[in-house]
């Protein structure tokens, strides 16, 4: 259930997210395949509509948890404020730079609008590294444009709004086969990244624990069924629905994500994927670099690692 009310009271848990697309598959298994209820959890999701939002909506106390990009937790834990990163969703970028086809190298971008979800979390920053390595510098080389999360930038590219974005899959492989241009793999450039994780604030996450670990431990369940082609008949549905794609861009995509390792099979978080977070967010100038060691402290896993030793006793 997607829903837009400002009452946490009105399920177990609330849970926030941008666009809630292919990185909110695990999500999606666990809800229509009954994992959530059999751990006694009525999950509601919040599509906020942009990453900046959902961060937000934790702060505020509109949402218990959510799945967004790591860097709006970390600037408030560095304030001195609640949120704090909890797990691993995605360390690996599902991302291609798509070009409208009269760019063909990114070189070609100078002078070039680039859409982009937020100008502080995910997209900006990757973009902005990528560009960066052949020579392109923001923003005397280029500009951003806020176009929203995936599918708006795709329709932004569509309608000429913006000249490039980095597209999310399967809109990537839409894209390419519309005529669009690939202008690389974000991996390519940035091999390992929290690109998308589950925070929440201290104050709910201090007095939720059996609640917070039940989900997480529905998550590592779900993932481990993803990773299993066995259950393609089951899953596939799942993903034409919540990405909106036919059968062939489904499979596609979950082929994809397994070949390329993207959800995080025990909700880990890597440290180098952290520390290359930090480095990003301080190149962008989101970051203090005298306060990245202060920024390491956003990250909890206690509730994570409770989960997973729940999950291997189950086993």
């Amino acid at each position: 259930m997607t829903n837009n009310s400002n009452s946490p009271a009105a399920a177990n848990l609330v849970l926030a997210g941008g666009a809630m697309g292919f990185n909110w598959l695990p999500v999606f298994v666990a809800q229509k395949l009954g994992i959530f209820a059999r751990h006694g959890l009525e999950v509601e999701l919040r599509r906020m509509g942009s990453v900046d939002k959902a961060t937000a909506a934790v702060l505020a106390g509109d949402a218990h948890l959510a799945i967004t990009p790591p860097e709006g937790a970390i600037a408030d834990a560095v304030r001195g404020g609640g949120l704090r990163v909890i797990a691993g969703n995605v360390n690996r970028l599902p991302l291609t730079l798509i070009a409208n086809p009269r760019f063909k190298r990114i070189e070609d971008l100078k002078g070039a609008v680039l859409g982009t979800s937020s100008l502080t979390e995910g997209t900006a920053i990757y973009t902005r590294e990528m560009l960066s390595q052949h020579g392109l510098t923001y923003p005397q080389d280029y500009e951003f444009a806020v176009a929203g999360v995936h599918p708006a930038r795709w329709q932004a590219l569509q309608d000429g709004v913006i000249d490039a974005a980095v597209q999310l899959i399967p809109l990537n492989f839409v894209a390419l086969d519309a005529g669009y241009s690939d202008l690389g793999e974000v991996s390519d450039y940035i091999p390992e990244i929290v690109f998308t994780a589950l925070i929440g604030d201290q104050a709910w996450l201090s007095g939720n624990e059996d609640k917070l670990v039940a989900f997480l431990l529905s998550l590592i369940e779900a993932t481990a069924l993803l990773y299993d082609s066995s259950n393609d008949e089951t899953v596939l549905p799942v993903v034409m629905e919540i990405t909106q794609s036919d059968l062939r861009y489904a499979r596609k995509s979950l082929d994809y994500m397994r070949e390329m390792s993207v959800f995080a099979r025990s909700l880990e978080i890597p440290v180098a994927a952290f520390d290359k977070t930090l480095e990003l967010m301080t190149k962008a100038g989101l970051l203090d670099p005298a306060a990245q060691n202060a920024a390491k402290a956003v990250v909890d896993d206690t509730w994570a690692q409770s989960a997973l030793q729940a999950s291997r006793s189950d086993e």
